[in-house]
């Protein structure tokens, strides 16, 4: 960049400051005018200082924003991760530090209304919840909604003074595995804390609650720690591709392995947990494992056949109800005790299959309850088709 286009910005700069100046000077003088020598109207003059202090606060951050583009403008060409500090500098008055009565974690503006995106271990079970702004500006949040089975939550600041700068979502199906994700958070308390590693795997699962998986976890090796939770993960276009949500460490700090909800997972259920509290998942009502070799062949099938071997139903689910055949054979393998011999699913509406995490995924991605889909199944050696309709998935026990 050259001198005289930072010479241009520091000039800017200056000019802000001397508007902002000038606004609080007027709104002093304004007072001063109308008032001097008169009993004051109290709640007048509290709401002016409230707009005068909010005119003030967007300013400081238009001036430290401008300070930080005449910083990075008078950095040579060629300066190593010149994008990591843009990225940084563009979005960390969008991330927030969410503390409840049991913890913190950290949290995102999705919206001009006040609507902040975290997890939902952050916030579940708090009696309140307190948002610190990257200003200092602290203010408090009430639960808006919350989905346990996905991780996710939102909040709402009550009071709207505070400059809002939402996060652009990205679409978590288009990352690849190698590519460069950034994540700012609060590990241990420690505010506006960015870290930067790869894509590390796509596609994980994790356990929830009643053993539900979590489906097209990103998977990376950008730190995350204890606080991190419920931050935002970037790629490097500055879009949200990912909730930072857990990692896997023996000593609960970070190992090189962490897990973030995908973008598309957060985009399919803010709205309803915006205007319903709540998001319903498609269910199937059955118990299921993937069919190994030897089950399938203690079933008279190729020991190569793919699916869910349906073992146990849930009395008056959607599954039940649909005529769906749970296992009800016992077989010795290897001197361990299995149940067999029930329904194997293998597609639904002609898609196959081959393992539950598929089936599980089809359905988060592709349904909604009370759609009426067809389960392709193999009963008794012969593939047969199904008529079904989806269920809720009850809540959480």
């Amino acid at each position: 960049m050259s001198n005289e286009y930072s010479a241009r910005n520091r000039n800017n700069m200056l000019w802000v400051i001397v508007v902002v100046m000038m606004v609080v000077n007027v709104g002093v003088l304004t007072y001063a005018t109308i008032y001097g020598g008169n009993d004051i109207d109290t709640a007048s003059l509290a709401t002016e200082v409230e707009n005068l202090r909010f005119q003030l606060n967007s300013a400081i951050q238009e001036i430290e924003s401008l300070q930080d583009e005449v910083r990075i403008s008078g950095l040579p060409d060629d300066t190593p991760n010149i994008g990591f500090i843009e990225l940084y500098n563009t979005t960390r008055n969008s991330v927030v530090l969410i503390e409840t009565d049991i913890g913190s974690g950290s949290g995102w503006v999705y919206d001009t209304d006040g609507h902040i995106i975290t997890n939902n271990h952050v916030v579940e079970g708090t009696s309140w919840i307190q948002v610190t702004f990257q200003s200092g500006t602290v203010l408090q949040a009430t639960l808006v909604g919350r989905d346990p089975y996905s991780d996710m939550a939102v909040i709402k600041i009550t009071a709207s003074r505070e400059p809002l700068f939402p996060l652009e979502i990205g679409v978590s199906r288009d990352l690849l595995v190698g590519e460069t994700v950034i994540a700012i958070g609060n590990p241990f308390g420690l505010d506006n804390t960015m870290t930067a590693g790869i894509v590390s795997a796509t596609g994980r699962q994790m356990s929830t609650i009643n053993n539900y998986a979590i489906v097209d976890v990103i998977q990376t090796d950008a730190a995350i720690n204890p606080g991190n939770s419920g931050g935002p993960l970037f790629n490097l276009r500055g879009k949200v591709v990912g909730m930072n949500t857990a990692i896997v460490s023996r000593s609960s700090d970070f190992s090189g392995i962490g897990f973030a909800i995908p973008s598309d997972t957060i985009q399919r259920e803010v709205r309803a947990l915006i205007e319903n509290n709540s998001y319903e998942h498609p269910w199937l009502g059955v118990s299921g494992i993937d069919l190994a070799p030897q089950f399938a062949e203690a079933m008279g099938l190729v020991n190569t056949t793919k699916g869910t071997l349906v073992v146990e139903l849930i009395e008056g689910g959607p599954a039940d109800l649909a005529g769906i055949l749970k296992s009800t054979q016992t077989v010795t393998i290897g001197g361990f005790t299995y149940t067999v011999g029930g329904d194997v699913i293998i597609g639904i509406d002609g898609v196959i299959m081959e393992t539950f995490y598929e089936l599980q995924v089809y359905l988060t991605r592709n349904t909604l309850p009370g759609d009426n889909v067809t389960m392709n199944v193999i009963r008794d050696g012969e593939v047969i088709e199904i008529p079904f309709t989806l269920g809720i998935r009850p809540p959480p026990s």
